[in-house]
C-alpha cells in the first residue's frame, strides 16, 4: 500500500477506518481469506475469458443471479465464442434474451455489436479477435459502460479499479463509516484494494456484500471476517446509503417493449392489428392502448434496431431487426 493511499485511509471524513498499514493489511487478509474459503459457486467465476465475463456481466444487470445462471450457459451452448455471437443473426440474439427474460432487449442488440467490434478489431491498438484489457479501453466497446468496463478488465485481466457498486457502497458506509456520499466512496475504495489484485478483491468485497452485509446483514450467521473493525458491528448501527427504488415492471412501457419483441420473436412479420393484441388483451385499434400507442412503441424499438416497421399493401407491418 502506498503512503498516498494510507493518507486517504487516514481522512478526518472517514473517522472509523483502520489507521495504520498494518491493521489495513489484516482487514485486507481477513477479507480475502474468508472469500477463497467459501463463496457463492457462479460459472463466470470459474473462468477469465473475457468474451464469457461479459456476457455474464451483461446478463447480470438487474436480474437476480440465479436466473442468469441456465441463461449463461444457453447462451454459450448457441454461440460458444465471440466469433460466433458476431456471426450471429441479431434477430437471434434478441430473441433469446427475450425468451429468457433478460430484460431490456437493447443489451442483446449492444452484446451483439460488442462482438463484432471485438472481431472487425476496431478499438484502436488492440488487434482484431481480441478484448481491449483496461477499463478506459473496454468502455469502448457498444453498451459498455463504466462499471461492466471495470468488472471485465478485474475478472478476465486482473486489470480493474477497485468496484464501487451498491453492495460495496453499504460495505465500506457500515464497516468503515464512510460518508454516504460517492466521492468518499470513489476514494476510499481504491485506497483498501491491493495493487494488484482486482480479481480476488472485488470478487470478494461485492461477496461480503452479497452474502454478510445485505439489506438485513448476517454479520455471525455468515462469519463476516470484518466484525473486528467494522462500525456498524459496533454500535449495532446498520444503517445502510439509500437505494433508489426501480420503477415497477408490470405494465410498463418495458415491459410492453418486451411482448412487442417476444411477439415478434415468435410470430415473425405481424399488422399492427394482428401484434396489438397480442401485446395489451385490451388492445383496441382507436382506443388508448390502440395503433397509435403501439406505432410509438414500435418507433421506440426501431430507434434502437431491434425492430422494423415497413407499411405494405396499405397497412403497417413490423418485424424483428435484422
Amino acid at each position: 500500500m502506498t503512503d498516498a493511499a494510507a493518507d486517504e485511509l487516514e481522512d478526518g471524513d472517514a473517522p472509523a477506518l483502520p489507521d495504520d498499514l498494518e491493521t489495513v493489511e489484516r482487514v485486507r487478509e481477513a477479507l480475502v481469506a474468508w472469500y477463497e474459503a467459501d463463496h457463492r459457486s457462479f460459472p463466470w467465476r470459474e473462468t477469465e475469458d473475457p468474451y464469457e465475463v461479459l456476457v455474464s456481466e451483461v446478463m447480470s444487470q438487474q436480474t437476480q443471479l440465479d436466473r442468469v445462471v441456465e441463461a449463461w450457459h444457453d447462451f454459450l451452448d448457441e454461440w460458444s465464442t465471440v466469433e460466433a455471437l458476431a456471426a450471429a443473426d441479431r434477430a437471434d440474439v434478441v430473441g433469446f434474451w427475450t425468451a429468457h427474460s433478460l430484460g431490456y432487449n437493447n443489451r442483446a442488440k449492444y452484446l451483439h455489436e460488442a462482438a463484432q467490434q471485438v472481431v472487425e478489431g476496431t478499438v484502436e491498438g488492440v488487434p482484431a479477435g481480441e478484448f481491449p484489457r483496461t477499463p478506459e479501453g473496454l468502455q469502448e466497446l457498444m453498451g459498455v459502460g463504466p462499471y461492466t468496463a471495470n468488472a471485465v478488465a478485474s475478472f478476465a485481466f486482473n486489470e480493474g479499479d477497485a468496484v464501487v457498486d451498491t453492495n460495496v457502497k453499504r460495505v465500506l458506509h457500515r464497516a468503515f463509516d464512510v460518508p454516504d456520499e460517492n466521492a468518499a466512496f470513489e476514494r476510499v475504495a481504491p485506497a483498501l484494494m491491493p495493487d494488484g489484485e482486482s480479481r480476488v478483491w472485488n470478487n470478494a468485497i461485492m461477496e461480503l456484500g452479497g452474502v454478510a452485509c445485505g439489506k438485513t446483514p448476517e454479520c455471525d450467521g455468515a462469519d463476516c471476517p470484518w466484525r473486528e473493525w467494522c462500525h456498524a458491528y459496533a454500535t449495532n448501527d446498520f444503517t445502510a446509503p439509500d437505494v433508489p427504488e426501480q420503477p415497477s415492471f408490470e405494465g410498463s412501457r418495458r415491459q410492453m417493449r418486451g411482448r412487442v419483441v417476444r411477439t415478434l420473436s415468435n410470430h415473425g412479420e405481424l399488422a399492427l392489428d394482428a401484434l396489438g393484441p397480442r401485446v395489451r388483451v385490451d388492445y383496441i385499434p382507436e382506443g388508448e392502448y390502440g395503433r397509435e400507442w403501439l406505432r410509438g412503441l414500435l418507433d421506440d424499438l426501431a430507434a434502437d434496431g431491434l425492430v422494423e416497421v415497413r407499411e405494405r399493401d396499405g397497412e403497417t407491418v413490423a418485424m424483428l431487426g435484422s
